[in-house]
């Protein structure tokens, strides 16, 4: 799934045949269907179904990034993340990662790259989330939606790293597509 490729069309995996929508959401569908075990017996599983997701590592100038703390109400906390949002219907990811950048952090980008894409929870989930590494910032303000609270903070590579070490930062999305690019792309996107 890292083929920058991936990130210009929207890869839904198929609905498993003789599969039931069992529940339809705001963001996902929540499918059940009775899967074959290896002795032929059958069991229960659910799939979430989901559009797709994007995140985006926003760069400045000074090579500082554009981190946001996030409300979580799931966990019920507030955690250090990088800017991302569900692709809206027949959206292509890139217009995505552009939308939610200005909406959560108030930055819009002048350049817009894929980064990679992966999977975010294949045991019960067909989420792809596309990453992005943007650059040439221009703060224009946060349009964020009514239900978000967020708060954007630029930190030196130094401070995000210790937050990954120490444990502070534990975001999964977060934490790969930061260790992707410093592994792999920093000196790409110089």
């Amino acid at each position: 799934m890292n083929d920058k490729k991936n990130s210009d069309t929207i890869n839904f995996a198929k609905i498993p045949k003789d599969s039931q929508r069992v529940y339809h959401g705001v963001r996902f569908d929540v499918y059940g269907m009775e899967l074959p075990t290896k002795s032929g017996r059958k069991i229960r599983r659910e799939l979430i179904v989901h559009p797709g997701a994007v995140v985006i590592l926003p760069i400045l100038d000074d090579d500082r990034i554009v981190m946001i703390r996030n409300e979580r109400f799931a966990i019920g906390q507030t955690l250090w993340e990088l800017p991302a949002g569900t692709l809206e219907p027949n959206e292509p990811p890139k217009v995505t990662a552009g939308r939610e950048l200005i909406e959560e952090t108030g930055y819009q980008a002048n350049v817009i790259e894929p980064l990679f894409s992966f999977y975010t929870t294949p045991g019960f989930c067909n989420e792809l989330m596309y990453a992005f590494v943007a650059k040439d910032l221009k703060h224009i303000g946060q349009k964020l939606e009514e239900s978000e609270k967020i708060t954007v903070e630029a930190l030196s590579w130094k401070e995000v790293l210790t937050l990954i070490q120490d444990g502070i930062l534990c975001d999964g999305k977060t934490i790969a597509t930061l260790l992707y690019y410093k592994t792999f792309n920093a000196d790409k996107f110089q």
